[in-house]
């Protein structure tokens, strides 16, 4: 049976404690492309987008996509860019109205606005608006979402991503596809039941490679498998986004026995909360991370040094510099660290000749209370890009990418790319892309919290973590939470759920 579907993408995590505005510049750095262009530059890769059109094109749906567009995780994202966005899509939906049979969305979960808490859910309340109460709308989330009532009433079925890494986004947009495609034939008539916990995120932060993540997934994924269970998603939220419904959920999209169902995802919220206290191994200080990086033996391969708290993917600025600070201290060499924001120094940088040696203040600039000031050093310039690179490892593979303007300097034994566009560190083209090969340096300091995991871990004799003190710091009690509902876990530490 042929069906007329609309899809899009429109993806934000939004920090709260973050200075920096995402206005609609973020997104055109990121990715924003209209219609066919969209398809043609994210249909076939690991995207939500890629997913619904693996189920949209052999079962002969026409398909009408706006738009896909995502900005880098920063500030909340700004009025004038949510409306403009947001009308791409709901434009579509007024034009194609009479010929619509279903929506597929892939969102983040995590969107504040200026002036919205909710931004997946205003937008969702807003098409039920155009398409009326029963059409079926499935969406795609990042397990970093903080689910609300409004997404769990309005969406027909909710799938969010298993990994973190995510390289499962493609199999998640198919699911989510074949769940709607099942509705709109009249096969099935699921519901979304959920369980909300008072914590701001789950303990370890949602990883899937190794802890406690991993029975719940398997657990989750077994119960898929039921019938009348279309879809079970378990999310550790995103604690950054200071709002009154952060926090960790369990979702199951199903139909059938709807209190079985309830049981089963409030016995995984509970395993949540009996954990909520059970982070794993500190992460190390910056100082540690260094001593270590000077002792390293890199013969199995090289040292990874993952900034956890300055993680751009995570809102956090991209600038700190207490890390690169210590393995200057240290003396660390052969090493690389990638990336350093501060487009004012590419903007001195590029007025230079590579080989020159330039005296820099680097770093630092946008809140020097989070992960230290800025450095006043010598460097040597090494090479000026564009900034651009193309992915080829799991999670970004094939897509295109930009640091915008950058350029490549040495610090004593440390190759160092700084950079005027900030995203995290997802893959080995992110630094092979500059002039350096990953592989043939003993060190590689990146940040990131989880996602590098994918690219990097194959190729490291060993990965520590460290906190730098950055603005996405594991230590939640540090940020001047205001919206957020309480009392909460950890900031109120003898809350209770019922």
């Amino acid at each position: 049976m042929s069906f007329c579907v609309l899809t899009a993408e429109f993806s934000h995590e939004s920090n709260s404690f973050s200075r920096r505005l995402t206005d609609l510049a973020a997104f055109r750095d990121r990715y924003y492309h209209l219609g066919e262009a969209a398809i043609a530059e994210r249909g076939s890769a690991n995207t939500p987008l890629a997913g619904f059109l693996d189920i949209a094109r052999p079962a002969g749906w026409t398909v009408h996509h706006p738009i896909s567009a995502g900005a880098t995780p920063s500030g909340p994202v700004t009025r004038e860019a949510y409306e403009h966005i947001a009308a791409l899509i709901l434009n579509a939906a007024k034009t194609h109205r009479a010929d619509l049979n279903g929506i597929l969305l892939g969102l983040h979960g995590a969107m504040v606005a200026e002036h919205l808490e909710d931004g997946e859910g205003e937008l969702l309340e807003r098409l039920r608006a155009i398409v009326g109460p029963d059409m079926p709308i499935g969406i795609t989330l990042d397990p970093h979402t903080n689910i609300t009532e409004r997404m769990v009433r309005l969406a027909t079925a909710i799938v969010a991503y298993k990994t973190y890494p995510h390289v499962d986004m493609r199999d998640c947009g198919q699911q989510a596809a074949t769940i709607i495609g099942r509705t709109m034939a009249g096969e099935i008539c699921p519901v979304t039941l959920w369980e909300k916990l008072p914590m701001l995120e789950e303990a370890t932060g949602g990883r899937t490679d190794v802890g406690p993540m991993l029975p719940r997934l398997a657990a989750a994924r077994a119960y898929e498998t039921e019938p009348d269970v279309f879809a079970v998603s378990v999310n550790g939220a995103f604690p950054n986004a200071d709002i009154a419904d952060v926090g960790p959920s369990v979702l199951v999209t199903c139909q059938g026995d709807l209190a079985k169902h309830q049981a089963f995802i409030r016995r995984i919220a509970a395993d949540m909360w009996e954990k909520r206290a059970d982070r794993g191994e500190p992460l190390l200080t910056v100082t540690a991370a260094a001593l270590q990086a000077k002792r390293f033996d890199a013969k199995s391969g090289p040292l990874v040094i993952a900034d956890f708290a300055d993680n751009p993917g995570g809102g956090a600025y991209g600038d700190s510099t207490a890390l690169l600070a210590a393995l200057i201290a240290a003396e660390v060499e052969d090493a690389c660290f990638a990336p350093i924001f501060d487009p004012e120094t590419v903007d001195l940088l590029v007025k230079h000749q590579p080989g020159d040696t330039v005296r820099l203040t680097l770093g630092g600039k946008t809140d020097a209370r989070f992960g230290g000031g800025p450095l006043a050093l010598s460097a040597t310039l090494i090479g000026l890009f564009d900034g651009s690179y193309i992915g080829d490892g799991p999670m970004i593979g094939g897509l295109k990418g930009s640091f915008g303007p950058s350029a490549t300097i040495r610090i004593g034994g440390i190759e160092v790319l700084v950079v005027s566009n900030i995203t995290q560190v997802l893959d080995l083209a992110q630094f092979r892309a500059f002039g350096i090969e990953p592989t043939e340096r003993r060190v590689i300091a990146l940040k990131s919290m989880q996602h590098f995991r994918a690219a990097f871990e194959p190729i490291a004799g060993q990965v520590i973590v460290c906190d730098s003190g950055a603005l996405c710091t594991p230590d939640l009690t540090k940020l001047p939470y205001h919206r957020a509902r309480r009392p909460i876990y950890p900031l109120d530490p003898d809350t209770a759920w019922t």
